[in-house]
């Protein structure tokens, strides 16, 4: 029997990265001779994660057409040479599938591929689809969803079974909670100013419980050294800040609460691990999106939401001095995530992305 070939694509963001990578590492537990393939952009954190993970990875020089304004002109103007060097390494590669995980970059592939009649499957991570899996629906032959909200709109072909995550997030220990309340502050893998900045001036007002709190803050390369300097001059010192955490799920374990943005792996992350999370969604994602992610686990009493029109240095000090005096109520929103977890699901993704393979042999 031939080895089997596989594309996955998509990329910009660690929210589409390392759903790929989790799809890319299961696959390959499940059949060691499968060749993967991972096509995505040339961002450099993209490529760093990829090197960091010696897989086969090919970027291509392409641009979101959404929200972005006069960007939009250079974006078009780049999509017909994704489009040619997308035709190119599916002629070189000669997959037997082909998986979009959401981005802009996976559209000329998946799209390519369906038109030559190759199996292909997407993700669709957030409760309402992005505007590259809305314009890809009606050409795939599944479309993978996180919510079951989500199933509508996909016409038939949308299959609920959860958005795939690394895997070291499905088997977190429940956190022993002590006279500190431990919390990891991030803002997605480039960091979000809004965020940092949000923190940054709410110091003044929470370093009354310093002593009582351990804090880890990711803030992406930009805002790092003056969110370090306003941790020091408040006189924080149980206090890591970072640019990036490589070993996020580590972080992770040894938090109480997380304060981060609203993006599709991000909660799935939280759910895969139950982890209770006080979000502010980006305002300006597309189609709202994170907003509408952020209001999923807030319906089951898994997170509190603040937006970023309803944020105050004020309102946010008091959520989370209210967390340190009362942490009974972390403990009750993990409870409550652990109800909507669902299992093995990068596993069943695996199965599915199998039988499309075998179904095609078979034709």
């Amino acid at each position: 029997m031939k080895e089997k070939k596989v594309i996955i694509s998509g990329g910009g963001t660690a929210g589409h990265i390392y759903p790929a990578l989790a799809m890319g590492n299961k696959l390959k537990e499940k059949d060691p001779r499968l060749q993967l393939t991972y096509v995505g952009t040339h961002r450099e954190l993209e490529k760093n994660i990829m090197e960091h993970h010696k897989v086969d990875f090919i970027p291509l020089k392409i641009e979101g057409l959404k929200g972005k304004g006069l960007k939009t002109v250079k974006s078009l103007f780049l999509l017909p040479f994704s489009f040619i060097k997308s035709f190119a390494i599916l002629r070189r590669i000669k997959p037997d599938l082909v998986i979009g995980v959401g981005g802009y970059s996976s559209g000329p592939i998946v799209l390519l591929a369906s038109w030559m009649k190759i199996p292909t499957l997407i993700l669709e991570q957030n409760f309402r689809p992005g505007f590259t899996n809305r314009m890809l629906v009606r050409w795939v032959r599944k479309a993978v969803v996180a919510f079951k909200g989500s199933l509508p709109y996909f016409k038939g072909k949308g299959i609920f079974i959860g958005n795939p995550v690394r895997e070291e997030f499905c088997h977190l220990s429940p956190k022993a909670r002590n006279e500190k309340l431990t919390i990891l502050i991030f803002g997605g893998s480039q960091g979000s100013h809004f965020l940092n900045k949000g923190i940054s001036v709410s110091l003044s007002l929470l370093k009354e419980e310093k002593e009582n709190l351990r804090i880890f803050h990711q803030t992406g390369e930009k805002d790092l050294e003056w969110v370090k300097e306003n941790y020091a001059q408040n006189k924080f010192k149980d206090v890591i800040v970072a640019p990036y955490f490589l070993d996020m799920a580590s972080y992770f374990q040894k938090s109480d609460l997380i304060i981060s943005r609203a993006g599709a792996t991000t909660i799935a992350e939280f759910i895969a691990s139950q982890k209770a999370s006080l979000l502010i969604p980006f305002s300006k994602a597309a189609d709202n999106h994170q907003a509408l992610n952020a209001r999923e686990l807030e319906k089951i009493n898994g997170a509190e939401v603040i937006l970023e029109e309803e944020f105050t240095p004020e309102l946010l000090v008091n959520k989370i001095f209210y967390f340190l005096r009362n942490t009974e109520k972390i403990d009750q929103m993990e409870k409550n995530i652990a109800r909507i977890k669902t299992e093995k699901v990068t596993e069943k993704i695996s199965d599915l992305c199998l039988d499309l393979m075998e179904a095609q042999r078979k034709e």
